[in-house]
């Protein structure tokens, strides 16, 4: 059952498959684990951007595509919920319609934007999808009447996702029954369902037909296959589950911005992610976004904790200075590109981590 739940997919290394379960223990008892806001939001980003993360490895790690639009894609999904709940009676009709209109929307700009350019070499497509990404973000931040403009759209979701509203009597475990536990559920669910698809996806006749495109798209369109065809359909399918993954992110947040969905430094910590994780490993996904994520998080945490307990040692506070953060984030990514040239997963795969 296992096998076919991974796809035939598995891990192939003890130490991944215990990083694995240690992810999936963690986030599926993240609110009774860490009872805590801050480690619960950390926990649904976590979420979020492994499926984030996933649908751009099957572009970039399984297509060869370079996509600087996966942002936007995250975008529609968001706004489509929001704009949805803005202009409906409150409810789930809403966000349902919301969540169809925004994957339909990724959908469509992802078909253009393959079609007319995906025949052009890769440099240049990722020029277009930038430009095009950019140009959205802006024609956003300018239809304030519409999307909120910079300042963005506080949502009202279903009452049943509030902590207002409460599901049962007294606490479980010692965490409050309400409606930002059942939130967190459906952002955790909809999340591990969204990888399980992709996992399908790319272990299947598609998913060899698109790394065969990756190695050789010559070879791969002599022997008969449609490459731009499949490769269109590779971006659309991948736009579709951003889409999806922008609708979760909204619907936790209970707020949608250019800063939390469109701009490009999301783009650049997907980026990140991919690679740390590993490019063309769907694992990598999850731990890329977990370690990212958690970096984010709590380094400057960490770095503050660690300045303090070493106050009477020269020169360390001052380098572990809380507001060095980001600094120390740099060095960590190039260390960890240095040491996992294939990323976290296709080191340990390959039997030396």
């Amino acid at each position: 059952m296992l096998t076919a739940l991974l796809s035939g997919d598995r891990p192939r290394s003890r130490v991944l498959s215990l990083l694995l379960l240690a992810i999936l223990v963690g986030l599926a008892l993240a609110p009774f684990l860490f009872p805590g806001v801050r480690s619960v939001e950390t926990a649904a980003r976590i979420c979020v951007f492994i499926v984030l993360v996933a649908s751009y490895d099957l572009l970039l790690g399984y297509t060869g595509i370079v996509s600087f639009a996966h942002t936007m894609f995250f975008g529609c999904g968001a706004y489509g919920v929001a704009i949805a709940v803005e202009n409906m009676e409150r409810g789930w009709t809403p966000v349902l319609l919301g969540t169809v209109a925004g994957a339909l929307l990724a959908a469509a700009l992802a078909f253009a934007i393959a079609l007319f350019s995906l025949r052009v070499r890769a440099i240049f497509f990722a020029m277009i999808t930038l430009a095009v990404a950019s140009a959205v973000a802006v024609l956003v931040s300018q239809m304030s009447g519409l999307t909120g403009g910079e300042d963005g759209m506080t949502l009202r979701i279903p009452r049943a996702l509030t902590p207002a509203f409460r599901f049962a009597e007294g606490d479980i475990l010692g965490v409050r029954a309400d409606g930002r536990l059942l939130n967190y559920y459906l952002v955790f669910l909809a999340s591990l369902l969204l990888f399980l698809l992709l996992l399908r996806v790319v272990n299947s006749p598609f998913g060899r037909v698109l790394q065969a495109i990756r190695e050789n798209d010559f070879r791969a369109e002599a022997i008969g296959y449609r490459v731009v065809l499949y490769r269109i359909v590779a971006t659309c399918l991948s736009a579709v589950v951003a889409s999806l993954a922008g609708s979760l992110y909204a619907l936790w947040l209970r707020y949608v911005g250019p800063d939390t969905s469109l701009s490009f430094e999301i783009m650049l910590d997907v980026l990140f992610m991919t690679v740390i994780g590993g490019m063309g490993t769907i694992y990598g996904a999850a731990i890329g976004a977990t370690l990212f994520v958690l970096a984010q998080n709590y380094l400057q945490t960490l770095m503050g904790t660690a300045a303090g307990a070493l106050a009477g040692v020269p020169l360390l506070p001052v380098l572990l200075d809380p507001n060095r953060w980001l600094l120390w984030l740099g060095v960590l990514f190039v260390l960890s590109v240095y040491f996992f040239p294939s990323g976290i997963v296709g080191r340990l795969r390959a039997g030396r981590g």
